[in-house]
């Protein structure tokens, strides 16, 4: 049964890929037009970035249902963890390792992880690698089962959890750390 739920929200996923392709596309082409009335600009303009923002929203329920189902194949390869943690946050900073992992989708889950901390502990957070290790801190107390995973409030942490863990990695919370080990 859950095999075939997966099924059904990855399907979802692609149908709904199309009409919104069809938005995305007219909302682009008409920002290019330099006759726009400010008003309709803005407008436009929210278009296309709310649209980018669903573009992303079914990504991450696609890799879920794939991860869920058991259909999930990450283009695994040899990437370091600082250069992971720049990818997702720019002002990462300490030394990293070796890790065998797929850089695409570590870079998506730690930019997620870092989002979700300061979104809902209302806070700015810091990024630091140390190893295989990288550190998010501050998680605050309210936002952490957010972060984790466990209350249901930010696909994108979920989903972020769910792929660190099916690459072999883990995060966990020390305090007001979150700590992702990423597999060596």
């Amino acid at each position: 049964m859950a095999a075939d739920f997966s099924r059904l929200v990855s399907l979802a996923c692609h149908d709904l890929r199309t009409p919104l392709a069809t938005v995305q596309g007219f909302a682009k082409t008409l920002l290019r037009n330099e006759d726009l009335d400010e008003t309709t600009s803005r407008w436009l303009g929210m278009i296309d970035t709310a649209s980018d923002e669903v573009v992303e929203l079914l990504d991450l329920l696609s890799v879920a249902a794939r991860i869920e189902g058991g259909r999930w194949d990450p283009a695994v390869r040899e990437g370091d963890t600082l250069e992971l943690a720049r990818a997702a946050v720019p002002e990462a900073t300490g030394s990293g390792a070796p890790v065998q992992v797929d850089a695409a989708a570590v870079e998506r889950s730690l930019a997620a992880l870092a989002r979700a901390a300061s979104r809902h502990g209302s806070t700015e957070v810091t990024v630091t690698v140390s190893g295989e290790r990288i550190a998010i801190e501050p998680v605050v107390a309210s936002a952490a089962p957010i972060v984790l995973g466990h209350e249901p409030k930010d696909l994108g942490a979920a989903v972020a959890v769910r792929v660190i863990g099916a690459l072999g990695g883990a995060v966990e919370l020390e305090g007001e750390r979150l700590s992702v080990t990423l597999p060596r």
